[in-house]
């Protein structure tokens, strides 16, 4: 294993380690974006998600069979009593009888057996548990990528409707300077075309947040009928995420400790196949009495009592017991390079990120400075048309430029956002920071 992500930051004082350990609350990591709205959504994913309730139900039968396994390991005990009249049709009636029994049975787990069927109960109940732990961050990243995609359209629809205001007016513009014969018919049409364009890119965003807002309402278990958000103003919020050494991330992960029960689980199931080699060994004890009477049915006279020892063992099966046992052994190996691709898969999604991350922290001064440039040129070159220096195509041009500017800047911020978030799904959710940490 790998001491550092290779794309992780040379410096990171201001990062701290999260406290290494699956079984440890994930926090709520997405109040590192300050967002009231996104909390208060989140909290409803917690109690109506039917992912997370699934997951949830799954936990709770799992924690049931290992009850059952436990339950193995101890004696039985069941009470037989019954009552009963007979006699002839035309004869005479027999006395009553009534007959009381208690008997015991106890399988001893000489070969260890039933203790494997116990751990492999226990290791897949923690494996439904990271399963449901995975379930509930996985709908936590899932909500907090299309909130702030959906914040993204609100701004995007707004850049468009600024910008649509703006065409509106350089549409009236040329107007009036073709009636006064100043521009041409083509330079009406350009101006024409290019607000339509823009308007009807206005509606197709539109319509992609309407999409995303029934999406939302699904991770919280609301029909979209009933649910909506209403319009606001775009969290710019890009935390800084702690990072982990690739060895904690082991222990984070919650796929990766579920994968790594179910290998706990399959040798489990590799000792209980191979315990059939040996003989099975049982106890029995059985104490009843019978009488015509209530009262004397548990009487001494009345009682009987056995005692009993049962062992049994294959003698030949035709090399069953060794086909099951190489089966299971066969079905490990499959959980063992399940696991083992987990693990290279969560390397893989961290360092993903990271690189993602840098990347995209590298354009924002870029992309600021080249959308500044181009409303810079975009009002000089309508300037220069209103001059008659250049020709309408010029400041279509100039206004397509900066529009396209505007919006990559807007998309820059929520692609940090969504980097984030996945960098936080990757590292296995929230973390504990150590009271002397400093906040990043």
């Amino acid at each position: 294993m790998p001491k550092a992500f290779k794309e992780a930051p040379a410096v990171a004082a201001n990062w701290f380690p999260a406290a290494p350990a699956d079984a440890l609350d994930r926090g709520s990591w997405w109040k590192l974006f300050d967002d009231p709205a996104l909390d208060a959504l989140m909290d409803e994913v917690a109690i109506s998600n039917q992912n997370v309730a699934a997951a949830a139900a799954a936990y709770a039968e799992a924690q049931a069979l290992v009850r059952a396994q436990r339950a193995a390991l101890f004696p039985s005990l069941a009470l037989d009593a019954n009552a009963g009249q007979s006699g002839a049709v035309r004869g005479a009636t027999k006395p009553a009888s009534y007959q009381l029994g208690v008997a015991a049975s106890w399988e001893p787990d000489l070969w260890g057996r039933l203790a494997l069927g116990v751990a492999g109960a226990e290791a897949s109940a923690a494996a439904s548990a990271a399963d449901l732990a995975a379930a509930r961050l996985s709908a936590q990243a899932a909500l907090a990528t299309d909130y702030f995609t959906l914040r993204e359209d609100d701004h995007q629809i707004a850049l468009l409707a600024s910008a649509v205001a703006g065409y509106q007016r350089s549409l009236a513009i040329t107007v009036n300077q073709y009636n006064a014969g100043i521009a041409q018919r083509t330079d009406v049409l350009e101006a024409k075309t290019q607000l339509a364009t823009t308007q009807a890119n206005l509606v197709a965003l539109e319509g992609q947040r309407a999409v995303l807002e029934h999406a939302i309402a699904l991770l919280v278990g609301k029909p979209p009928g009933e649910f909506g958000i209403a319009v606001a103003g775009r969290n710019t919020t890009v935390p800084a995420v702690p990072l982990v050494v690739p060895s904690e991330l082991l222990q984070r992960r919650p796929d990766i400790a579920a994968a790594e029960r179910a290998v706990a689980a399959a040798n489990a199931t590799v000792g209980i196949d191979r315990s059939a080699y040996f003989p099975g060994v049982s106890l029995s004890a059985s104490y009843a009495g019978a009488s015509s009477t209530l009262g004397s049915v548990v009487s001494a006279s009345n009682s009987v009592w056995a005692l009993g020892l049962a062992v049994a063992q294959t003698l030949f099966d035709a090399g069953a017991i060794k086909a099951r046992v190489e089966g299971a052994e066969a079905a490990r190996a499959v959980a063992v390079a399940n696991y083992r691709q987990t693990v290279l898969a969560a390397f893989q999604a961290v360092e993903d990120q990271l690189a993602t991350i840098r990347s995209l922290a590298r354009q924002v001064d870029l992309r600021q400075e080249a959308s500044a440039d181009a409303d810079r040129t975009e009002e000089l070159t309508l300037n220069q048309y209103l001059q008659g220096q250049v020709p309408y195509t010029s400041v279509v041009t100039a206004q397509v430029t900066a529009l396209s500017a505007r919006q990559t800047l807007s998309q820059l911020t929520a692609s940090r956002q969504a980097a984030a978030i996945a960098l936080i799904e990757a590292l296995g959710g929230g973390w504990h920071a150590p009271a002397n940490a400093p906040a990043s």
